[in-house]
């Protein structure tokens, strides 16, 4: 195949859906998972990965991971935003499983 039909073939490539799931808790959390492969990555980040994950109730979010077109990958702890350094989904995930769960353990009576 010639180098410039792989070229045209790439820039239309549509994004891949990779995880998109929602829990709603017992308690009324609501846990939200999407990633998406892009077909090149999203400026400023190096990977080829959008995503966004949600952990919240009552319309307000309790920790959250994401990255978007000129902010790159953050996530948010209650108010606070810290820079994420994005390695791999796999860490990402676990990335999030476990600031979910240390909010939980530290906001345990808060309901």
């Amino acid at each position: 195949m010639d180098i410039l039909l792989c070229i045209a073939i790439m820039q239309y490539m549509q994004a891949v859906l990779l995880a998109r799931s929602k829990e709603i808790r017992d308690d009324g959390s609501i846990v939200e998972i999407v990633v998406w492969e892009l077909p090149e990555p999203l400026p400023p980040s190096a990977h080829r990965y959008r995503y966004r994950l949600y952990y919240g109730a009552g319309g307000v979010g309790r920790v959250r991971y994401d990255n978007e077109r000129g902010k790159g990958d953050h996530r948010h702890i209650g108010d606070d935003e810290f820079e994420y350094s994005f390695t791999t989904v796999e860490q990402l995930l676990d990335d999030f499983e476990r600031d979910v769960a240390n909010w939980e353990v530290d906001h345990e009576g808060d309901h």
